[in-house]
């Protein structure tokens, strides 16, 4: 839409007026027809100045989704964007646009899901006051590698939060998002074979940040374990900046997934609260109790018995719990 790509144009200039005849010429549309977006946009509630010989200059923004918002041309990840004020699942709208011809670089971003999903098909709380993100990512990559990513994506919203909030989470392992010992972000990643070869079509990460919600949108039973940017930090970013930072990260990610393996290795044992922790190992109904020690090169948590034996646990075949709290 015409003014997306005018509101686009906008935040491009950091600042600095852009003359109107500059956004016709630029576009290939008439003055008239950036003049109506223009009025489009304030309806909206954006606040644009205007000033002879000088031109049109974006003063604030609402708190809004749109391609506009956050399209960026040097992005491949968010190439192709969808923003959404509900759906039932990100993840889900991204699998049903790719059920033919898998749309390059496309990401989906919603205000509210109403059938979030967490790891192993439990429901995951998406309650108004969060931003959800997926994105379809087509690694070239052993299939063995791809489990990776999940971790890998724990590393890249970390950034992003650390990038808006100049505050660094810390990550449960494997892909839990912590925030003064609670959990401000989930990660699911998902991923769709060829059926005749078995071979990778693509992997969808699936993101939910908790960005202004409060202990009552939680309800009582999540309240405990989950935290929002705003009842951490006092603040939340716009869900437009929060997702237009997570789409850089998403992008770094995709770019160095997997050459940069020992890198973002290091970086996500930096990351990770579990390492050096008492935890309790969950397989269906058996609970052990362990000390993580480390996680190893593919990710893999280490755990040390009480007989003091070492195991290598999966994030597929397991659950991880603190022994004293959440983390």
């Amino acid at each position: 839409m015409l003014r997306d790509e005018v509101l686009a144009l906008l935040k491009a200039q950091g600042g600095v007026p852009l003359s109107g005849e500059a956004m016709s010429q630029k576009l290939g549309v008439s003055r008239a027809a950036v003049w109506k977006a223009m009025e489009a946009l304030r309806q909206e509630g954006y606040q644009i100045s205007s000033a002879p010989r000088r031109g049109y200059l974006l003063q604030g923004s609402p708190d809004l989704l749109s391609p506009g918002e956050l399209m960026d041309p040097a992005r491949r990840v968010g190439a192709e964007l969808v923003c959404l004020d509900t759906v039932d699942s990100t993840n889900n709208e991204v699998k049903r646009r790719a059920a033919g011809e898998v749309p390059a670089g496309l990401a989906v971003v919603a205000a509210r899901q109403t059938g979030g999903r967490g790891r192993r098909g439990r429901s995951f709380v998406s309650p108004p006051g969060g931003l959800y993100l997926s994105a379809l990512l087509q690694p070239d990559c052993p299939l063995e590698q791809v489990s990776a990513l999940t971790a890998w994506s724990a590393v890249a919203v970390c950034d992003a939060i650390q990038a808006l909030c100049g505050v660094r989470p810390g990550i449960k392992w494997p892909n839990d998002v912590i925030l003064e010992g609670r959990k401000v972000c989930g990660i699911l990643t998902e991923l769709d074979l060829e059926g005749e070869t078995a071979a990778l079509r693509y992997v969808v990460v699936g993101i939910g940040v908790n960005l202004t919600q409060g202990a009552e949108d939680f309800g009582p039973e999540v309240a405990p374990v989950a935290i929002s940017l705003a009842q951490a930090l006092g603040r939340a970013p716009r869900r437009a900046e929060m997702a237009s930072a997570l789409l850089d990260a998403l992008d770094r990610l995709d770019r160095d997934f997997p050459g940069q393996w020992e890198a973002w290795l290091e970086r996500y044992r930096r990351d990770c609260l579990t390492i050096g922790s008492q935890v309790q190992v969950i397989r269906g109904k058996e609970t052990r109790p362990g000390r993580a020690v480390t996680v190893d090169d593919q990710f893999a948590l280490v755990v040390e018995w009480e007989d003091g034996s070492r195991e290598a646990v999966s994030s597929g075949e397991v659950s991880v719990r603190g022994l004293l709290g959440y983390v």
